[in-house]
């Protein structure tokens, strides 16, 4: 009977929520329907999610649990299928979450000499789609929870000690979805010109995935209005996209095998570099060099079979050394040339999706950036971010579910996203949102959401899979005991583990409990974990950030930070870390002995959840006097840390190696 899939269940056909914030005629979109008028199940087991359903091919009602998934011919009994884990906050005297945590809504920040919790408005209401009167409150908790057959990536219980000043809201504007599609258009012909301008310049498909990082290497210095495109840059030369560019001119070079596979490489390197030097506006000595060096390697390739692949990667080693300067000096202007060109257009798309916007809001009649509330120069629990524009009235968007996937639709673009991250998604708006307590705007946030991240990593096979990879469930359990870790610097509200982190948008994550990007953050004190992106240009400013934060403050404040092992060459913020006076301690985790959890965990399969990391991991902790006072990292808590790697590494069958990248290919969560 598990397996049986309800033929009749609320939100198998599309669900709409329109702006007045009806209850669809549908009904709920979160549990099979009712089709036959049975006596009435008892409150215990309405509030554990249990329903009467009824089956069409067995022509008879069965029960159905929305939370567990699990389905029975007879009536449950409460406590003999009671499969949900523990839930403190509904069956002992603590209060609910959203009345515990100290940084749900902030309406009345603490004193700046004792940061303590601000007082919370009372619960928002249920969203309209709820089955029942009684589950309003009780449902977005229980949705955290699952079976012990299905994991659970999150924890979002576990309340704040980060501490900040009070700050004023953001100016940026409101999501809606009709700006983010066409943003969406906006950002895929910019990919297909960096395409066609890679082809027709310099005759090679853009490196993996360098597209994506040059927009987070852009944001880090980006002024601009938008929050995805860049368009207000010093320099307007992308140092990432030059340097990622560069590295495939003449070809790109793969990772070696085989004897064969190093052959055709090295002939393949020969060949492009003569046919560039001969087709560029090269001088004389550069001329001579490249063709000197490329015939020599032809004529050995042709007289000598017997090489091993050894000689093979030794010969063109030293084919790059010769000829890569003389290369690298033909191809610079063009490949300038390319990110001076991404660039403008880029500028001039933001521009247009700004007047859009713009245009928009007038038509609500809604002032663009109201007079911002007056901020008091206080310490308080660090709170979601807020917007200072009104959210215009949003449009429809259709929800439907097949099998274990939620289908959002806007204007027949579709965005998808599994059972257990929508209700994920459902509880943080919850704990966040202040300005929709009737759910009214939800759907249409979380489809804008799910674009906004669906744009920024691509739509190709694995990509962005890295780009947002976070740590796993057992790492952060660790981090939270041992070290009082209760905030992210780098997550999003699909791949965060806490219900507080920072994230690269907060138009459209503040909902969802976003402090804003980690950059323009300021703790005066908690415990923090780091898992930047691994761009060079962000880790760099991250470092950066960090000293300056720890610097400042004399509250306790400590970052674990965890960064890539990339020492051929090492990287800025490598060394720096290494050498910084925070560092209380670093260890490395090996290359293939820990994982990360994929960055499509929100709509990928279970078994493709983690992945191997293919490259060491170093984990840095920066504390200030205070903040190695209380979590210093001695040895029985870094015992705890190493522990909590080894036996996420251990599950039952291997993780799939990381997806194929450039320097690396397991980049991570972003913000």
């Amino acid at each position: 009977m598990s397996n049986e899939s309800p033929t009749l269940v609320k939100g198998e056909g599309p669900v709409t929520l329109s702006p007045s914030g009806s209850t669809p005629s549908q009904g709920s979109p979160l549990s099979p329907t009712s089709a036959s008028k049975g006596p009435e199940l008892p409150d215990e087991l309405l509030q554990a999610g249990w329903g009467r359903c009824w089956s069409k091919r067995e022509n008879r009602p069965y029960y159905f649990n929305r939370f567990t998934n699990q389905s029975l011919w007879e009536m449950p009994v409460l406590g003999q299928h009671d499969v949900i884990v523990s839930t403190p906050s509904l069956t002992s005297s603590h209060p609910l979450p959203w009345n515990s945590a100290p940084d749900d809504k902030q309406s009345q920040p603490a004193t700046p000499s004792t940061p303590s919790t601000p007082s919370t408005p009372g619960t928002p209401g249920a969203k309209p789609w709820s089955s029942a009167p009684e589950d309003k409150q009780i449902s977005a908790v229980l949705s955290v929870f699952f079976v012990s057959t299905v994991s659970v990536y999150w924890d979002l219980d576990i309340p704040t000690n980060a501490v900040i000043r009070e700050r004023p809201p953001d100016p940026q504007l409101p999501p809606h979805p009709e700006v983010e599609l066409h943003r969406a258009q906006l950002v895929t012909k910019l990919r297909q010109h960096y395409l066609e301008l890679c082809h027709q310049r310099e005759g090679i498909d853009p490196p993996r995935e360098s597209f994506n990082r040059w927009l987070l290497e852009r944001k880090v210095i980006d002024k601009g209005g938008d929050p995805l495109l860049p368009s207000d840059c010093d320099p307007v030369i992308s140092p990432s996209m030059f340097r990622e560019v560069m590295n495939d001119i003449p070809i790109r070079l793969s990772r070696i095998k085989y004897k064969e596979e190093a052959r055709r490489q090295l002939f393949r390197y020969a060949e492009a570099a003569k046919k560039m030097i001969d087709s560029r506006n090269a001088p004389q000595d550069s001329r001579k060099v490249v063709k000197w060096n490329t015939e020599d390697t032809m004529s050995w390739l042709r007289r000598d079979h017997s090489a091993s692949k050894e000689d093979y990667m030794d010969r063109l080693d030293h084919l790059r050394k010769q000829c890569g300067p003389h290369v690298t000096a033909v191809a610079k202007d063009s490949v300038e040339g390319i990110c001076s060109k991404i660039y403008h257009i880029s500028a001039e798309y933001s521009r247009r999706l700004k007047a859009a916007h713009t245009a928009l809001m007038k038509e609500c009649n809604l002032s663009e950036g109201c007079e911002p509330p007056e901020v008091q120069d206080r310490l308080v629990y660090c709170y979601p971010a807020r917007l200072a524009s009104p959210s215009p009235p949003q449009p429809r968007v259709e929800l439907h579910f097949e099998n274990e996937v939620a289908c959002l639709r806007y204007k027949g673009e579709m965005v998808k996203i599994n059972r257990g991250h929508f209700s994920k998604l459902e509880l943080l708006y919850r704990y966040s949102c202040i300005d929709d307590a009737r759910f009214e705007k939800f759907l249409s946030r979380v489809w804008c959401l799910i674009k906004r991240y669906q744009v920024m990593f691509g739509s190709g096979v694995n990509e962005g899979t890295g780009l947002q990879g976070a740590l796993p469930v057992a790492v952060f359990e660790a981090l939270n005991k041992q070290f009082g870790v209760s905030f992210e610097c780098f997550a999003s509200p699909l791949n965060c583990y806490f219900k507080q982190f920072c994230s690269a948008f907060p138009d459209t994550d503040g909902f969802f409990g976003s402090r804003g990007p980690f950059l323009s953050f300021r703790p005066a004190s908690g415990s923090f974990e780091a898992n930047p992106p691994f761009s060079e240009e962000l880790m760099d400013a991250m470092v950066t950030h960090f000293e300056e934060l720890l610097d400042s403050s004399t509250e306790p404040l400590s970052f674990i930070i965890f960064v890539p092992e990339w020492r051929d060459p090492a990287t800025p913020a490598l060394i720096r870390l290494e050498a910084s006076r925070f560092l209380r301690h670093q260890l490395t985790v090996s290359a293939y002995e820990h994982e990360y959890r994929s960055g499509s965990q929100h709509i990928c399969k279970r078994d493709e959840m983690y992945y191997k990391a293919v490259h060491g991991t170093v984990v840095f902790f920066l504390q200030n006097a205070a903040g190695f006072a209380k979590w210093e990292p001695n040895a029985e808590r870094l015992a705890e840390i190493t522990s909590a790697y080894q036996s996420s590494s251990s599950r039952p069958g291997p993780a799939p190696a990381a997806p194929p990248g450039d320097k690396d290919p397991t980049p991570k969560s972003i913000s």
